[in-house]
């Protein structure tokens, strides 16, 4: 689960981790009101949304300039605001379709003397919680790690000892850090490491991390990501989940325990379980399609939760086919049959459907497509489906 800069903020401040004084805003009234009440010569008016580079984004209905503005007046803040919010953003990783800004965070200007890059991640090469530090601060860091490797430092923690102050002084040396902003550092890394193991976070980055003139250290941004398998154990969590940032399917798949994600290509997916999403996904690709999403019915789903889930595909106006990839375990192919059968009926199937079935209870499920009277393209093997799927939906 994804949550915004300022909640990230909310949730620092709770376990000690320094950051600008901020307050949030979705009117231009408020921002306005704001940069008043924070009183600095300098604030900065931030976009709110669940995306990265927004200092780069720029709008594409309006304009706003980028989604993170320096305004040296209440007056300007406030016309900043009306340029940006129920605006779309774009950035490097809302792709082209961009995000809707929706809220805005006001934040104090700060005497800035370096920016860096301060991350933590679980490394599933070491198993191990891995802390990343960089000096190129305000770059993204896939750039700064194709590019120069060697400046992303990296410390893991052993999960029997936790964070341990030398670490966080290896990080601060290695960053060229001195005098009394090294205890600083030290201090909240060890914050930060809380807020990731007692959070249940999957990541947890700030970017940049900024070294003030006084020797400060404070989260100029924060990025953080919750691990959704263990929201259960923190309810206060997930009431930070904003509607109007996810996909509508997506959330609709929420509702029905699917696992869902919206891509750019026009062949829906429905696969049971993950591994053969992926590779279903790869296959079509491979055949010189693109897959529109990746749908995961589970091991364990009925006919109900396999009709929601074809209808989820079939909202999607950019699918021109629809694949159907079964591997019958749990999953029996008769009860695939059934739900996809329900679904097309109900929602009227005007997309080519190709089926590759396989496993528990197959026949019967073939059985069930031939009987229905609707028309299905079959397929004995992965490839062939696929094949078939770009075929049909206007490929090779």
């Amino acid at each position: 689960m994804k949550i915004h800069e300022y909640q990230g903020k909310e949730i620092f401040r709770k376990y000690g981790v320094p950051t600008p004084r901020g307050i949030l805003a979705t009117s231009p009234s408020e921002a306005e009101a704001a940069a008043m009440q924070l009183g600095t010569p300098v604030v900065v008016v931030k976009s709110q949304v669940h995306a990265g580079g927004r200092g780069k984004g720029t709008f594409k209905d309006s304009d706003g300039g980028r989604g993170v503005r320096l305004a040296k007046s209440p007056e300007e803040a406030r016309r900043f605001a009306e340029a940006m919010l129920g605006k779309t953003l774009v950035t490097v990783q809302t792709g082209p379709e961009g995000a809707k800004v929706h809220k805005l965070l006001v934040e104090e200007g700060l005497d800035i003397a370096r920016e860096l890059y301060l991350g933590m991640t679980l490394d599933r090469e070491t198993s191990r919680v891995t802390i990343m530090a960089s000096t190129e601060g305000g770059m993204e860091i896939e750039e700064v790690a194709a590019a120069h490797p060697e400046k992303i430092l990296r410390v893991a923690i052993d999960p029997a000892v936790g964070f341990q102050a030398y670490q966080g002084r290896e990080l601060a040396f290695g960053l060229g850090l001195e005098g009394a902003t090294v205890g600083k550092f030290v201090k909240f890394c060890a914050a930060l490491a809380k807020v990731f193991e007692e959070t249940d976070a999957s990541i947890v980055e700030i970017n940049p991390l900024v070294i003030t003139r006084q020797g400060d250290v404070l989260a100029l941004d924060a990025k953080v990501d919750f691990d959704d398998n263990a929201l259960f154990r923190h309810p206060e969590l997930a009431a930070y989940r904003d509607p109007l940032e996810e996909d509508p399917r997506e959330r609709e798949a929420k509702e029905y325990d699917l696992a869902y994600i919206s891509l750019s290509g026009n062949i829906g997916c429905m696969v049971n379980g993950a591994g053969l999403a992926m590779a279903t996904m790869d296959i079509i690709q491979y055949c010189g399609g693109m897959p529109a999403n990746f749908l995961d019915v589970g091991g364990g789903a009925d006919a109900k939760k396999v009709t929601a889930a074809f209808k989820l595909i079939l909202a999607d106006p950019a699918v021109k086919a629809v694949f159907v990839n079964i591997f019958g375990g749990i999953m029996k192919c008769d009860v695939i049959a059934d739900g996809v059968i329900t679904a097309a009926k109900e929602v009227g199937l005007k997309v080519p459907l190709v089926v590759r079935l396989e496993g528990t209870n197959v026949e019967l499920g073939k059985q069930k497509f031939r009987e229905s009277g609707m028309n299905i393209i079959t397929a004995d093997t992965m490839l062939e489906g696929a094949q078939k799927a770009v075929a049909a939906a206007g490929g090779k």
